[in-house]
């Protein structure tokens, strides 16, 4: 990017920070925009992952929801603390895991920031795991190609959330009860800033020689494999990294929920995931981190009176009634889908906006 390009991002980067922070000051952390906030920051770097693999590399991936599950359980039974166990694993005499991590690294840095470490070293194993049910689905599934290889993922996400749920694995993943009283960013700075480090790294990622090998492979893979470029290794590599990052958002969609559940993991988390990617812009980044804020904005707070009786002053049971809001959604997606045929932002970021501007002024003077 060049220098102005660079000013502008950082400007609103910034910006945003800036106000996470103000929010964090002025609202209390159960006040609905924190909420939101918190959501979509979570929503933004799993459909970044996402898009990482489906719009760069080309690679149709419905295993989003599976990969989220690992590191959402990986940090739950990671982070609980000792004295609490016995109360969420009533039935499994507090399960085998009988440490905390948050806890070991409050006693070696102290309170607040071995709590915060502990929390992050979790994040990140779950990430690991992620990446390593991800290498080893990987090896065989990758053979595969479009449909096929939506249909294998999607299968191992829901294999995989029925395993959690295996009562022989209870002393671990608590069964099909939940997992809860674990710690949490107390305000949306803290995911901003997270999400906004992870979403960084992986923009690094595709403007490195790996993401223009991904792009290579997504245009055309004959005459990749002619340029040298292995695909069978880049593939696996962006499953991998794509699957690590989706792990990472699933742990921090447990400290957002503030209970775990395997059950809350189905295949519709991975559509609306595949949904936020596409009315984004499939090979955009900031189209995806925009629509994951106006989608989970508006599910989650604008039109959520349109399920309960009464919607701008105008009171009508009969018609704002439970349902009625995700109609209304899907009514909004049609008609961005009609008018956006390649998306919000279609393939441009962030810096294209200012780049399309400069020229704008040029041509008018």
């Amino acid at each position: 990017m060049k220098k102005k390009e660079t000013v502008f991002v950082m400007g609103v980067l910034l910006a945003v920070l800036i106000g996470a922070i103000i929010l964090d000051a002025l609202l209390p952390s159960y006040h609905i925009a924190i909420k939101v906030v918190k959501k979509a920051v979570v929503y933004s770097l799993v459909a970044v992952s996402m898009n990482l693999l489906n719009g760069f590399t080309g690679l149709f991936s419905l295993g989003q929801a599976g990969f989220m599950l690992l590191g959402a359980y990986s940090y739950a039974v990671l982070c609980i603390p000792v004295a609490k166990r016995a109360g969420v694993y009533q039935q499994y005499n507090g399960g085998i895991v009988q440490f905390s991590l948050p806890e070991i690294f409050s006693g070696l840095l102290g309170d607040k920031i071995g709590t915060v470490f502990g929390m992050l070293v979790a994040l990140l194993i779950g990430g690991i795991l992620a990446a390593v049910f991800a290498y080893l689905i990987g090896l065989p599934v990758l053979r595969l190609k479009s449909d096929y290889l939506a249909i294998a993922t999607l299968g191992f996400a829901e294999i995989l959330r029925a395993f959690f749920q295996w009562r022989t694995l209870g002393p671990v993943t608590n069964g099909s009860n939940l997992l809860k009283n674990y710690p949490d960013f107390s305000g949306a700075t803290g995911y901003i800033i997270l999400g906004g480090a992870l979403i960084a790294v992986i923009v690094l990622l595709v403007n490195s020689t790996y993401g223009r090998a991904f792009i290579a492979i997504r245009d055309d893979e004959i005459a990749a494999e002619a340029m040298g470029i292995n695909l069978a290794h880049h593939k696996r590599l962006a499953f991998v990294i794509s699957s690590f990052f989706a792990g990472v958002g699933g742990g921090m969609l447990a400290m957002y929920m503030g209970a775990v559940q395997a059950l809350s993991f189905k295949s519709s988390m991975t559509y609306e995931i595949l949904l936020i990617v596409v009315i984004g812009g499939i090979g955009s980044i900031t189209g995806s981190i925009l629509t994951s804020f106006l989608y989970i904005a508006s599910v989650e707070w604008l039109l959520r009176g349109l399920d309960s009786g009464k919607f701008l002053g105008i009171n009508a049971p009969a018609v704002f009634k439970n349902g009625f809001r995700m109609a209304i959604v899907s009514v909004i997606i049609m008609v961005v889908v009609l008018f956006f045929r390649k998306g919000i932002m279609g393939d441009k970021e962030l810096p294209d906006l200012l780049r399309r501007r400069a020229k704008k002024g040029g041509s008018a003077q």
